[in-house]
This record gives C-alpha cells, structure tokens and sequence, in this order.
C-alpha cells in the first residue's frame, strides 16, 4: 500500500511502511538515509504550526491505514517555532472553535504555541484521527529511528487494518484584491519592527503578484523591497497585545542563531551565525569591527553569507549580504535577503539583525575606550518579498485588526501651514524641528507641487493630506475665513 498526497504531494518523501514520520525542521532527507522504505509511509517536515497542520491531517484522512505518527522535534529551531509540539497537543489536548475579526473560523489548538486547523476539516474527521493515530514524541533523533524500526516489526504493525475509508477534504482557494502598482522597487519606513511590519504585509496584500512557488503552493509577492526600521529599542518593542508572530521568549531562543557561531550538525540546516562567524574560515564579525576601528568611514564593512557552492548544494541561506556604514558617527546596517517569508520570518530576522548590529557597535565603543559610534537605522533588501497562500487568511485578519492610525513622522519632515499677508505660507520642518524651507502662493496646487519637487521622498499620505490641506487653505484665502490647520472650516 503507498501513501496517497493531495497536498503538497512533492514536500513529502515516501516509503512502503505504515508509520507517518514528521521531522520538524530536521532536513527530511537526512532522515530518509538512515532508514528503508520499508519502515515508513512517509516523511515530511513542519515549519509552522499555523500553516502546515492542516495539510498533514487532510493527507492522513486520505490514509487511514496509517495507524502511527512519529514527530521528531530535535532542533533549536523546532525549540523555536513550536511546531511539532503543536502537532502532539492537536493529537493529545485537542483544539476550540474561534472566530477571527474578519468572521472567518478556525479550530485553535490547546496549546502553548499557536496552532490553526481549517474548519473546512469536520470535527467528526479530525476526532477520528485523534482516536486512531497513536503519535510518539521524541526530542532525539536516534531514539525516533529506533523506535519507527520496532513499530516496523511488529506483528500488530504489520496486520493492522485502516481505520475507515479514505475521505478527501476541499481546500478552498485563497483569495487576492490586487491593485495596479510597480513591479520593482517599494519602500516602506517606520519607528519599530511592528510598525514596518504591518506596512509590509499591507503592501504586498494590495500590490504583490500571485506567484507559484516551490513548495505546491502559490506566493503573493513584491520584488525589492526595501524595508527602513528607523528606532527599534534596544530592549525591543513587542505590541500590548502581541500581534508579531513570536514573543520575547522566541526572540531569545532566535537572537543566538543570527549572531553568534555553532557547531555543524548533520540534518540540522546552518545558522546565519554560523555563515558569518566561521563558515567562509574566518569571523567575517570580527573583520567588519576592525576594518572600521582602522577606518571609521569604511564603505566596504561588508559581511557575505552567500557561498558559491550552494548553487550545487541547495538549502542556500536566505540573508545573503550585511553591509555596515558609519556616517557621522551613526552605524547603519543594510542586510539584501534573496527570498524574505514577510509574514511568518521577517520580524524575527529584523530584530535579530538589530541585535547583530547593537553587538557590533557595543564592540566598536568598547575597544575605543569611547563613544564612537551610536546605532542608526535597519535597512532590509528583500529581493522576494512574499507570503504564503496559506496565510493569506492570517494576515488579513490581523491588518483588519491593526488598522493604521493617522501618522505622518515623515523623514522629510512637517509642514506648518498659514495663511497671512494674503498669501498662503509653508513652513517646511525638519525632524529636528529647524527650519527647511518657506514656500508661498495663492495656489493649493502651485504649492503642493514644489513641494513635492523639493521633497520626492514624501510618504503618499502626507502629501494626499498637505493636497487637502493646502486646498482648505486657499477657499479660506478666496472667502476671507480664517483658516486653522487640521481644523474644520
């Protein structure tokens, strides 16, 4: 008998076995070597517990004479992302119906990592799993494959029958509202990782393209995306209540991944921090520090975490490039990611990166007995800005949640608007308060256009707002009532 996959039939490897193995984050395929066909039905990995369960449990209803289910969860990262003791508490805790603000249901799992099932999925079916795939837990690889070769041998195991006839379960299509914009080349900015965040996921809901990927799925994605966090905290800023997709306690668990150097372990992937400590033979940290301490204004602290041989190897790294500038003693860091997960990766990469670059600067004070520098701005480079089909949902939901308030701080400043000697006058401000630019007229549109001459960079709000603004201005002008800023005529 041979495992039948109707969902993501080509991320699953198969055997001629009765046992379901799920690896976690464990490379499937370092799993598949050390074991026959024979002693499994299929191996496949889970990255998310709020994506793929889901998936997992429509392809078990296809199977029913898969009576066993191993999940193996012996990463940090499976530490991290909670995934696989999502998937166990499915099974052993169960799960509750909730209702998001969009109206849309899900069965939520009873558990301390957050994990979503479909309601298409009856409850009738998924207690039928629950009752008849007994799952094994193991934190260790080598005990996992140990016991899969018992479950293989034994008499119950080979003369088990299927609890029921295979059930196929709809998978409804997820749902795009793209508006017309560019194709290459966005830019969003804000105060904190939260804030870009919500920017981010909103642009590429109404502006990316629909795209396949590889992964049986389909993408909605922005190409370029160039993301600018201007004051994350150096303690970080987690919302009240959290709506980034991991808490502190990821973050801490996470941070060590990015930055600092670890051991190679068979089927576990690298770490970035592996990538830039000591993969290429050399702490590429450590270079950047003392290129800058020799030559503060360095244009070439660059960090590569790109290796030629990936091409042949697969599994390349997603951050590929971390540039650090100094200019005028502020330490800026650009990172260029070739492939960037926006909803379920991205925050956890920013304030990671943050944390590389608060380590640096800390570094660079401290060996110069001084303060040399202060941390500036993220800038990330997204070359793939996408989210999955299968989140589509989630993060619809949270920006309906997250509705943006009416806030302009504008790296190209503020405008104070009057009007006064018969003329309309503009004061243009910069973030520090000083003044810019004047620029007067009688003309909302003469006004509006110098100013977007001066200043190319204005958010698009700011400047719709200055339109309506200026606009109000000069009816007050015409009919001699006195104009307010940001006060109704």
């Amino acid at each position: 008998m041979s495992y039948t996959a109707t969902y993501k039939p080509n991320q699953l490897l198969y055997g001629t076995g009765k046992t379901a193995i799920c690896t976690g984050w464990l490379d499937r395929n370092q799993v598949a070597k050390k074991m026959p066909k024979e002693e499994y039905a299929v191996i496949g990995q889970l990255y998310s517990s709020g994506r793929g369960i889901s998936f997992l449990l429509r392809n078990l209803l296809l199977n029913p004479y898969i009576r066993h289910m191993v999940i193996i969860s012996a990463t940090k990262a499976d530490l991290n992302s909670g995934s696989a003791q999502s998937l166990l508490d499915f099974f052993e805790l169960g799960y509750h119906e909730i209702t998001t603000e969009r109206g849309k249901k899900f069965w939520k799992i009873n558990s301390s990592v957050e994990g979503y099932i479909d309601t298409e999925i009856p409850q009738d079916l998924l207690e039928k799993i629950r009752k008849n795939v007994q799952v094994y837990f193991f934190t260790n690889l080598e005990n996992a494959l140990e016991y899969t070769r018992f479950l293989a041998n034994t008499e119950t195991w080979q003369n088990s029958k299927p609890w029921g006839e295979p059930i196929s379960v709809p998978l409804s299509q997820a749902e795009s509202n793209i508006k017309p914009g560019c194709l290459f080349g966005h830019v969003v900015r804000g105060e904190t990782v939260a804030d870009v965040w919500l920017q981010i996921l909103h642009r590429i809901r109404n502006q990316g393209t629909l795209r396949p990927t590889g992964y049986d799925g389909k993408m909605q994605e922005l190409v370029d995306l160039v993301s600018v966090v201007q004051g994350e905290p150096d303690e970080f800023y987690f919302p009240e209540p959290n709506y980034l997709p991991h808490d502190r306690t990821f973050l801490e668990e996470y941070i060590p991944q990015m930055c600092e150097d670890a051991p190679y372990k068979e089927g576990v992937k690298y770490t970035y921090g592996q990538r830039l400590r000591s993969w290429f033979g050399v702490d590429q940290v450590e270079q950047v520090i003392q290129k800058l301490l020799g030559e503060i204004d360095a244009a070439s602290a660059v960090m590569s975490l790109w290796d030629v041989g990936d091409h042949e190897r697969g599994g390349s790294p997603c951050l590929n490039h971390v540039w650090v500038r100094v200019i005028d003693g502020v330490l800026s860091m650009t990172a260029v990611l070739r492939s960037n997960d926006m909803f379920g990766a991205w925050c956890a990469n920013a304030q990671g990166l943050v944390e590389l670059q608060k380590r640096i600067v800390a570094e660079l004070n401290r060996r110069a007995e001084a303060q040399l520098v202060v941390r500036g701005s993220l800038v990330t480079m997204s070359q793939s800005a996408h989210i999955y089909d299968d989140t589509f949902e989630n993060v619809d939901d949270l920006l309906s949640r997250q509705k943006a308030k009416k806030s302009y701080n504008d790296p190209v400043g503020n405008f104070v608007i009057e009007v006064k000697d018969n003329q309309i006058e503009v004061e243009r401000l910069g973030v520090a308060g000083e003044q810019v630019a004047i620029y007067t007229g009688k003309h909302a549109s003469k006004l509006i256009n110098e100013i977007i001459a001066d200043a190319p960079d204005i958010q698009a709000g700011h400047s719709a707002y200055l339109g309506l603004e200026l606009q109000k201005a000069e009816i007050a002008l015409k009919s001699g009532n006195k104009y307010v800023q940001d006060k109704k005529m």
